[in-house]
C-alpha cells in the first residue's frame, strides 16, 4: 500500500462530546495515545479564557464585557496526548485552570457568543493543522466546530456514576454536591443559545455508567479502526 493511502486512512478526525463526567478526557487521550493520533481538550480552552477574565478583571456576568474582552488572549495548545499543554500569554495554565473558581464560571463566559466563535475558529485551525489525524473532545465539536468529522462518538453516563467519577478525582468532595453541580452545568451547557452541548444526528451513542475506562477506550479505539478500514 502507497504512503499517500497510508496517511490518508490514517488522518482520521474524531469528535467525543458528552457531559462532564462520562471519561471524555481520559478515553480521548488514551485513544489518541493508542492510534497515534493528536489530542485536542476544547474545554481547557474555555477553561483558559475563563481564568484569563477572572484574572483580569472582567465582570465574568456581563456578557457584554466578556465579548469585548474575549480577543485578547493568545491561547496556545498542545496536541501531545502523552502531555496535552496549553498557555496562556505565554504563561502554563493547565493547573490554574483546574479551579472551582473557575469551574464555576466556565458555563457563563463560553455561553457568550463572541468567545465561541473565536475559540470555534482556534479549535477548526489546530484540527486542520493535524495533518496525521486527530482526537478532539468537548461539547459541541460533533454538531457545531467539526461537523464534518470523519467519525463522531457521544458518551453519556448517569449523574451518579458521573458525580462518582468526579468526586474520586477530587479528595474530600461531597457527591451530592458533585451531582447537583453537574446537573446544572448540563442545563447551562445544554441550554445555550450558541452551540448548545448536544448528541449529533450521526453520531455514535457509547453509554458509560456501566463500562470500566478501560472498555469504553477500547469501543472507541474499535470505532476509529472501523472507520479507518473504510475510508
Amino acid at each position: 500500500m502507497s504512503t499517500t493511502v497510508e496517511t490518508a486512512r490514517s488522518s482520521v478526525i474524531v469528535a467525543i462530546d458528552g457531559p462532564s463526567g462520562t471519561g471524555k478526557s481520559s478515553t480521548s487521550k488514551a485513544v489518541a495515545a493508542k492510534l497515534g493520533l493528536s489530542y485536542l481538550d476544547t474545554g481547557a480552552q474555555y477553561r483558559a479564557i475563563t481564568w484569563w477574565m477572572l484574572s483580569n478583571g472582567i465582570d465574568v456576568a456581563d456578557p457584554a464585557e466578556i465579548a469585548t474582552a474575549a480577543a485578547k488572549p493568545v491561547i496556545v495548545s498542545g496536541t501531545d496526548p502523552a502531555a496535552p499543554t496549553i498557555t496562556v500569554d505565554g504563561e502554563d495554565a493547565s493547573g490554574p485552570i483546574r479551579t472551582q473558581e473557575v469551574t464555576s464560571k466556565v458555563s457563563a463566559v463560553s455561553a457568550v457568543p463572541e468567545v465561541r466563535a473565536l475559540i470555534t475558529e482556534l479549535q477548526r485551525s489546530i484540527a486542520a493543522a493535524a495533518t496525521g489525524g486527530i482526537v478532539v473532545e468537548g461539547r459541541d465539536i460533533g454538531t457545531t466546530v467539526l461537523p464534518d468529522a470523519d467519525l463522531k462518538i457521544f458518551l453519556t453516563a448517569s449523574p451518579e456514576a458521573r458525580a462518582a467519577r468526579r468526586s474520586g478525582e477530587v479528595k474530600g468532595s461531597d457527591l451530592t454536591a458533585t451531582r447537583d453541580a453537574l446537573i446544572k452545568r448540563d442545563a447551562a451547557d445544554s441550554g445555550r443559545k450558541t452551540s448548545p452541548l448536544a448528541k449529533a444526528d450521526d453520531a455514535v451513542e457509547v453509554d458509560t455508567t456501566e463500562l470500566t475506562l478501560q472498555q469504553v477506550i477500547e469501543c472507541v479505539v474499535t470505532l476509529v479502526e472501523g472507520k479507518r478500514v473504510a475510508a
